[in-house]
């Protein structure tokens, strides 16, 4: 049985693309699986169940996503009167491609928790896994239509943000949409998984890099910087290190861990946050970032940031193992 409160959210959402001829559809800057796929698979979605409305996913593509679709070219001055959808992201200023877009409404898809994009119709669901599981669900309870490759997007994007089901995120409503969603487009879901896990040969060696050159605090911070002459060295891109941060995982010593990558042409650094126990969103967000509770973002200005930034962790950190202490003595 759909959840009563679901049920109204899936109806009003599809009811606003009903309404507009001209949908614009857009995520973060810097996408990760679960952004592009999502950001596709909806496109698609609404393409295949309204063939003669315009709709189109914008923003910067990445090579490494190519099989989740082509991201689509378009003049934001002719698009004034479109609704804005924006998935997987919960503040403006990190969402990719609008620049110059006057869209009418805009309506907000996403698992984060919330911030500043306010709209007539904001799903907001902090407790689903990933934004794939959300449009999964939309599509599964309402007209919108379903193919293999829609599905098959889907499924990537829900493995790729739970970590193969691995973290906190994943719920029994997970694994109940991720049936359905198997059982209605009998996609063979087995052979995706080399578009998520394929690497080359300097992809793992770089990994080496990072695992050789992590730093470890004493209170379970593990760190780097990333210099940009390395991703050159190692001819990988600036997204290599934050789809390579949950494979440190299980790392016995550390209890949160970052990457901080150089972005020559952004004049920063790209910074990527996972956690075993301590909450790094509050931090990430001191940070031009957020997230969620254990995995988040943020963008470093310079090296006094960086250091900063480091010491909130590592406090972080110290306060986690405190207070585990405090609870075991009680």
């Amino acid at each position: 049985m759909v959840n009563v409160i679901n049920s109204n959210i899936y109806k009003k959402v599809y009811k606003k693309i009903k309404e507009y001829n001209q949908i614009i559809i857009a995520r973060h800057i810097g996408p990760d699986p679960d952004a592009i796929a999502s950001q596709t698979a909806l496109r698609d979605s609404i393409r295949l169940t309204f063939p003669s409305k315009q709709v189109y996913a914008v923003g910067l593509g990445v090579s490494k996503f190519k099989y989740y679709g082509i991201l689509d070219k378009i003049d934001n001055e002719v698009y004034n009167d479109s609704l804005l959808i924006v998935l997987d992201v919960p503040n403006l200023h990190r969402v990719d491609g609008i620049e110059g877009l006057k869209y009418k409404e805009i309506l907000k898809i996403d698992h984060h928790p919330a911030e500043d994009i306010k709209g007539p119709v904001d799903w907001t669901e902090e407790s689903s896994c990933s934004t794939c599981q959300l449009i999964a669900e939309l599509i599964l309870n309402t007209p919108l239509k379903l193919d293999t490759k829609i599905a098959g997007n889907l499924y990537l994007g829900i493995v790729s943000d739970s970590d193969r089901f691995l973290l906190s995120y994943t719920t029994p409503k997970t694994f109940k949409v991720v049936s359905d969603l198997l059982i209605k487009s009998k996609v063979d879901f087995t052979h995706l998984y080399n578009y998520l896990y394929d690497r080359s040969i300097d992809e793992v060696r770089f990994q080496g890099y990072i695992a050789e050159n992590l730093m470890v605090t004493e209170n379970g911070l593990g760190y780097i910087i990333i210099p940009n002459d390395k991703i050159k060295e190692y001819h990988v891109d600036l997204a290599t290190p934050s789809n390579l941060i949950n494979s440190f995982n299980f790392i016995r010593e550390v209890l949160v861990w970052t990457f901080m990558t150089e972005d020559v042409k952004n004049k920063g650094y790209k910074v990527s946050i996972r956690s075993h126990g301590p909450v790094i969103n509050e931090v990430a967000a001191k940070y031009n970032g957020g997230g969620h509770k254990y995995a988040s973002g943020a963008r470093l200005n310079n090296e006094e940031e960086i250091n900063s930034f480091i010491k909130d962790l590592d406090n972080a950190c110290e306060e986690y193992k405190r207070s585990s202490i405090s609870n075991i003595e009680i």
